[in-house]
């Protein structure tokens, strides 16, 4: 991370995980907005709550979730929101997913979530590895194949450490919202990275850039310093390779 520039005023956390070695790292350990990268989680709870009551997701959910991930829609973002019970139902599900530091946005407002890189990554698990809990493997490959259909323009972020990142292999969901109060911007990513082999769980979460381009050249850049930590360490398994504190 000490060759990122962050400018100054910006703020920025990181944590990617090597699926195939378990090898991860870490940087930052801020609370972040989500924007939109909380309709990965909307989605996986409305998904985890059919799951619960034996049914599969109505046709409308489903018309929901396609414009929601692969366009961002926020109106179907909402009606989702809605369906899950709002925060609350966020919250619990995120509770069985093992998420620790993510709480729901009051009342509609679910881009003000907050979360935490690490726990993005921890939803991210629940979507790309099996471990016999939480997701089916039908919600899961369902939630995967969604993120792969991003939609032109939106196809940045974390797709820049990818090799292909051109649109094949990477699947991911971004984030972005300018906040009223300071005119700064929140730009955030997360997904599924394929690089030398090998599959990263990435999760980049950013606020303070003057910028939308500035905010996606930010994540971009941190993404692609992540995944070379993992690359570098050659799947050696482990701890935090990639430290520091950048931000609050």
């Amino acid at each position: 991370m000490e060759s990122v520039t962050v400018a100054d005023g910006a703020e920025v956390s990181v944590a990617v995980l090597d699926t195939d070695s378990g090898a991860s790292a870490s940087y930052g350990a801020g609370v972040f907005d989500t924007a939109s990268i909380v309709k990965v989680g909307i989605l996986a709870a409305l998904l985890l709550q059919a799951q619960d009551a034996g049914r599969a997701p109505t046709a409308a959910e489903r018309s929901y979730a396609v414009a929601m991930i692969t366009n961002s829609d926020n109106d179907s973002a909402s009606a989702l929101w809605r369906a899950i019970g709002a925060a609350d139902g966020l919250d619990a599900a995120n509770a069985r997913f093992g998420l620790t530091r993510t709480r729901g946005g009051d009342g509609g407002l679910w881009g003000l979530t907050r979360t935490t890189a690490a726990d993005q990554v921890a939803l991210l698990r629940q979507v790309f590895v099996a471990d016999g809990s939480g997701l089916s493997e039908a919600s899961r490959t369902y939630v995967r194949g969604l993120m792969g259909r991003i939609a032109d323009g939106q196809r940045w972020g974390v797709s820049a450490a990818a090799d292909g990142h051109d649109g094949s292999g990477w699947a991911l969901k971004n984030g972005w919202l300018r906040r009223s109060t300071t005119g700064l911007w929140v730009v955030n990513s997360i997904g599924r990275v394929p690089s030398d082999g090998r599959d990263h769980l990435v999760a980049v979460v950013s606020r303070g850039s003057a910028t939308l381009a500035a905010g996606i050249a930010l994540t971009e850049e941190v993404a692609r310093a992540a995944v070379s930590v993992c690359a570098a360490r050659g799947g050696a398994g482990g701890g935090p390779a990639l430290r520091g504190q950048k931000s609050s």
